[in-house]
């Protein structure tokens, strides 16, 4: 199938495409890489009458790392987070989910502020920004604004973002102390969307205690879900934690996890579990180590 009609816009400047947002109203949808949007509307899953296309604006790309956080442009590149050494060594669960999203091709055109807009409960970035507290800032005509990665995810593919706002930067703090970082997801191919999965970040004291843990969850629920029953129960424990038990813990109360082709719900259930606790010993593990 091909999209239905639509006229293209090619803004040069992050101020050009918020006034013609305005202009356009809902019948506008911002291009980014594309990766999720074009075949969205290959399949007529998706209708808009203007697409906005921000991928030649350099002002909404680059990364910028202060003492407390890393900002990261919205139009930055996947492959670029990817190889990026200020991202790894600040932002660690952002670089190891990076390689996890799609294939090289997908990364080299598909944006961080993409993934995030995009909101698909299904995808690595939105959880991670879930677990490691990020902001997200976003302009208007009204000027910029930061919303809290709690409160961006509304419901299945929506957002906070208002139509006349673009997501302009991601900030992510950055954790110090004795932390460590893990992804872990099960897909039944390399490339596909998780079946379930989670992003994991804890900070162990002195003795070895969970001082402070986080963990998003990838494909549970019709939004990217923080299960934050589960990060209070890893909290006071003494390494080697009981992550099975956390990881059951994570799913449990989940009512809104998806049922399909890839697997009933108990299913995707049983396997969140496993990859929560299989994140969470891999992150406790490196922190004891660091």
């Amino acid at each position: 199938m091909k999209p239905s009609a639509f006229d293209y816009h090619a803004p040069s400047s992050a101020d050009e495409v918020v006034a013609l947002l305005a202009e356009l109203g809902d019948g506008a949808k911002v291009l980014a890489g594309g990766q999720s949007l074009i075949p969205m509307l290959s399949l007529r899953l998706a209708s808009f009458g203007h697409l906005v296309d921000i991928g030649r604006i350099t002002e909404l790309a680059g990364i910028e790392a202060a003492p407390d956080a890393v900002t990261i442009g919205a139009g930055t590149t996947q492959a670029a987070i990817e190889t990026d050494a200020v991202v790894a060594a600040a932002v660690p669960l952002l670089a190891r989910a990076t390689p996890l999203i799609g294939h090289f091709q997908i990364r080299n055109r598909g944006t961080l502020g993409g993934s995030i807009a995009h909101a698909d409960p299904a995808a690595e970035y939105p959880a991670v920004a879930l677990a490691l507290d990020a902001e997200i800032e976003a302009m208007s005509p009204a000027g910029c604004r930061r919303i809290p990665a709690d409160r961006v995810f509304t419901g299945f593919w929506s957002t906070a973002l208002e139509p006349d706002e673009l997501l302009v930067r991601v900030r992510f703090p950055v954790w110090t102390g004795r932390c460590g970082f893990a992804v872990r997801e099960f897909a039944r191919r390399h490339g596909d969307f998780a079946v379930a999965g989670a992003a994991v970040a804890v900070r162990l004291g002195a003795d070895d205690t969970v001082e402070r843990c986080s963990i998003g969850l990838i494909g549970l629920g019709p939004t990217p879900i923080r299960a934050t029953r589960a990060e209070a129960a890893a909290v006071g424990q003494r390494a080697p934690i009981a992550a099975a038990d956390v990881g059951a813990l994570a799913v449990a109360g989940l009512d809104q996890v998806p049922s399909d082709l890839h697997g009933p719900a108990e299913y995707r259930r049983r396997v969140g579990a496993v990859m929560v606790a299989r994140a969470l010993t891999a992150a406790v593990a490196e922190a004891a180590g660091a």
